[in-house]
């Protein structure tokens, strides 16, 4: 994550030679996400004719608005290229409000270089700057993420947050991260508005830039570094709680070890700047250390950080939304599979958590990820607790893109009156109303010992006050939070009429997202169901993505 030069900066760059520079294309390839087997045949996948969006302070350079872009042009060392440019809500401004890092955040996206190039080389990036004076904040993200998302009749599929702003300047009375910014509560209002999925760098470093990752219609994304040549371990720079000294090595803070004080209440903290509430917003984890990326004079430097793991994210949505107007134009899905709460369950579902032994029974997943002190997510206080949906530390484990496409292709497989058979892959986005419930059974019996992931997300509503009747965000206006309703996920035999004999369930009460990941105690016939109890906090009916994953005999 990156705020602007004249505030707190974090960013590391290094020029670097080494041979081990070839990292995005590792971090790309099965070291990382796996993107570049999608890339191959038969898929041939890399993004062509889908809209993304980048939001930054500044923005990276484009041939035709920019001189230096054009000098690359002519010495064949133009590597990033993005579709159009913006400043705000109007054209771009030529050679201004351009940088390294948003060119090197697009590069890993876009990037046209013959060895490393990006996760989808071919999609069209729309990116805006909305930063020119120290003043600058959230109002003018606003803008410039409303701006992005109306592009090309609302079919930008999603935006890419590589930046964060200072909490210490958020205008409220004791501001906290309980999604009420107004920049947060308008990239939620965005989401819903036009479809589109935020996907926001995590902080690090020493904090205090943390506005949006309290969202909630999208995600945070957290970044990995590589142990022998594979991209699977938290990075140290990730910041989830204060940092401290682990003097006995328990992977704990115990009382009189040395810690920084970031939020200066002298004590140590944990989540210091999570959302408030122990909710986890942090959903995804992707490569982002030791990145070779391009400058804007198109020379290599090395790049390590958040920034740089969230359009790893992005990238990864674009190949699977190529894949869907396929399946579109031929007839054989509906548009029902643009929507970005079914991206995001089938994202989120689909990663790696424990690296399959060869059988099936870890549902394919090809790395074990591992937090800072070398625990998986089975040790994390997700796994044994159903009120908890994610880790703190690991979110649900590190994006695969080759498992999202599996996860994706397996298609929609939707109830007929509140019930309905489903194999061991696949996904619905669908609508339930208050006090009922959807229920999707699996046709075949479940394999004992192996484990079933499912995911389910839907919106937080957001209502924009607009004075002007316009329908859209201006400066001086704001946005209402109107909550979100609670909706559960259950895991329950087949035969079994009521929750109360569930075998597992997610019931987070403080999040808009469930995700459940346990063993199958016996082999047999099994069934999940989407529950939205009463009171509602809002509509009356709730629309929600669902995928599920399973191994069946």
């Amino acid at each position: 994550m990156r705020r602007s030069g004249w505030f707190v900066g974090w960013i590391l760059l290094s020029i670097s030679i080494s041979p081990t520079g070839w990292a995005l294309d590792k971090s790309s390839d099965r070291q990382g996400i796996d993107a570049r087997t999608l890339q191959k045949p038969p898929y041939n996948l890399t993004g062509k004719d889908i809209f993304i969006g980048q939001v930054e302070l500044s923005r990276p350079s484009r041939f035709a608005v920019d001189k230096i872009s054009n000098k690359l042009l002519q010495l064949d060392r133009i590597i990033v290229q993005p579709y159009e440019v913006f400043f705000r809500d109007g054209k771009a401004i030529p050679n201004r409000n351009v940088d390294d890092h948003s060119a090197q955040v697009a590069a890993v996206i876009i990037s046209q270089h013959k060895i490393r190039r990006g996760i989808a080389p071919d999609a069209r990036l729309l990116s805006s700057a909305y930063s020119q004076r120290r003043q600058d904040g959230q109002p003018e993200a606003c803008i410039a993420a409303q701006h992005v998302a109306r592009q090309y009749n609302s079919t930008v599929r999603a935006i890419n947050f590589s930046f964060g702003e200072l909490l210490s300047e958020d205008p409220r009375p004791k501001a906290t991260l309980d999604g009420g910014a107004l920049l947060t509560l308008c990239v939620d209002w965005v989401a819903a508005t036009y479809n589109t999925l935020p996907v926001v760098a995590g902080n690090q470093g020493k904090g205090g830039i943390p506005i949006p990752t309290d969202l909630y219609n999208g995600f945070t994304v957290g970044f990995t570094r590589e142990v022998n040549g594979i991209y699977r371990q938290l990075d140290r720079g990730n910041l989830i709680d204060e940092p401290y000294l682990d003097r006995n090595s328990n992977g704990k803070f115990d009382q009189g070890e040395v810690f920084s004080d970031l939020n200066k209440d002298q004590k140590w903290t944990a989540g210091v700047e999570s959302p408030i509430d122990g909710r986890r917003s942090m959903a995804i984890l992707a490569p982002g250390n030791n990145l070779q990326l391009p400058t804007l004079q198109g020379k290599f430097k090395n790049a390590n950080g958040s920034s740089f793991a969230t359009p790893h994210v992005v990238g990864a949505i674009a190949l699977l939304h190529e894949y869907a107007n396929r399946q579109i134009a031929s007839g054989k899905w509906s548009i029902d599979a643009r929507r970005h709460e079914l991206i995001k369950a089938v994202l989120i579902n689909s990663v790696d958590k424990i690296q399959d032994r060869g059988d099936g029974k870890i549902l394919g997943m090809s790395k074990t990820i591992l937090d800072a002190f070398g625990k998986t997510w089975i040790d994390t206080e997700a796994y044994p607790n159903q009120e908890i949906p994610l880790s703190r530390s690991l979110g649900a484990g590190q994006l695969n893109a080759y498992r999202a496409f599996q996860q994706y292709q397996a298609g929609q497989q939707s109830p007929i009156n509140g019930s309905g058979n489903i194999s061991a892959i696949g996904w619905d986005t669908n609508i339930v109303e208050v006090d009922k419930y959807q229920e999707y059974v699996f046709s075949d019996p479940l394999v004992a010992d192996s484990f079933i992931s499912a995911t389910l997300t839907w919106d937080r509503q957001v209502k924009l006050n607009d004075k002007n009747g316009n329908g859209l965000f201006d400066i001086g206006e704001g946005f209402t939070d109107q909550g979100f309703n609670k909706i559960e996920l259950y895991l329950m035999r087949s035969p079994d009429t009521d929750i109360s004999q569930s075998i597992w369930s997610s019931v987070s009460q403080i999040d808009n997202l469930q995700h459940i990941f346990i063993k199958i105690p016996t082999t047999g016939k099994y069934k999940l169901r989407v529950v939205f109890k009463s009171p509602q906090t809002n509509n009356l009916n709730q629309r929600y993505g669902l995928a599920w994953w399973a191994k069946s005999i």
